[in-house]
């Protein structure tokens, strides 16, 4: 099988943030075959405008996403929860992908959510929510790929995702859920 990328957008832009550390505990724990790139210029996208999403006239940070989006074979984005939601870093960068409506990279991509937050339950709103506008936006959401982890201030003051033994099996459960969803689209 050939190697496959996935381009991973964490929705936290903060120095230290327990889900880039996710991001990066999901990289070092891919399967040989998977290329794991985490894009890191979402801070510089501007907000979406129509305005501004003119040919020839696209923000470069705005143009670098949707090519790097083309390019991969899969999405898996990693959010927080903010006010029960996900953050606007990452929704802005849904709604660049979303565009050309009916054309933009998310049009049938397969996508991830997973993430990590401060509550009793992980940021599930706010996944199910990033969920939602990606499934909105065209791509192809695959629910069985999901991780939640709770407490993320405290569980990893001291231990990065990449020590958690527990984390690390549950990273091998989404990978296990995005190759499945790209053995169903081969098939």
């Amino acid at each position: 099988m050939s190697k496959s990328t996935v381009l991973t957008l964490v929705g936290s832009l903060r120095a230290g943030s327990t889900n880039q550390q996710l991001a990066e505990a999901i990289q070092l724990n891919a399967p040989e075959q998977v290329d794991v790139v985490i894009h890191e210029t979402l801070a510089n996208i501007p907000f979406y405008n129509e305005d501004i999403d003119v040919e020839g006239q696209v923000p470069a940070a705005a143009a670098a996403l949707r090519a790097a989006a083309n390019d991969a074979d899969t999405l898996l984005l990693v959010t927080p929860e903010y006010n029960g939601t996900m953050p606007a870093p990452l929704k802005n960068a849904i709604d660049w992908l979303s565009r050309p409506y009916g054309a933009g990279a998310l049009a049938g991509k397969p996508t991830a959510v997973v993430g990590t937050a401060f509550g009793q339950f992980g940021g599930v709103w706010a996944q199910d929510e990033a969920r939602k506008a990606v499934g909105i936006a065209g791509a192809q959401v695959l629910e069985d790929a999901k991780l939640a982890v709770p407490g993320s201030m405290a569980r990893f003051a001291e231990v990065h995702p990449k020590d958690d033994a527990e984390v690390v099996e549950q990273i091998k459960g989404v990978f296990t859920a995005i190759a499945d969803a790209r053995t169903v689209a081969a098939a």
